[in-house]
């Protein structure tokens, strides 16, 4: 893979500080109150279901663009969810899409299972986590 972007953030644990390299984020960590925290700041969970949720969305535009369908109105949100898994924790994720009306049907699933193939976190996901897709 040539690079075209690397992003770098820096943290020391649930419950502690997450920072990146250029300032953009910095931000409080803590345990969800579900899992024993305080929950007074973000997660890692939080953190990747908004990276997940706006990596899907871009791709959604781009093969929308290549499909010729316009995606303007339509949103994502990435549900992550971690629990036991064997000896240690895994993930799962719900990718719930919402698609405007003139995408119900077929072409909004064929949409969606086509950026689900092009998404490069829906790459790095793939095998390792299980992604459910809901179209809504």
């Amino acid at each position: 893979m040539d690079a075209l972007y690397t992003a770098a953030a820096t943290a020391n644990g649930r419950e502690g500080r997450a920072v990146s390299s250029d300032g953009q984020i910095d931000l409080p960590l803590a345990m969800p109150s579900a899992l024993g925290g305080n929950g007074e700041g973000t997660n890692p969970e939080q953190l990747f279901a908004a990276g997940y949720a706006a990596c899907f969305a871009s791709a959604m535009a781009a093969v929308g663009r290549e499909m010729k369908v316009d995606t303007k109105d339509a949103s994502v949100t990435a549900e992550v969810s971690i629990g036991k898994d064997g000896g240690g924790f895994g993930l799962a994720v719900v990718m719930r899409v919402e698609l405007p009306d003139s995408l119900a049907g077929e072409p909004g699933r064929q949409l969606v299972e086509a950026t689900h193939a092009y998404c490069p976190y829906s790459k790095a996901t793939r095998g390792n986590i299980d992604v459910e897709l809901v179209i809504e």
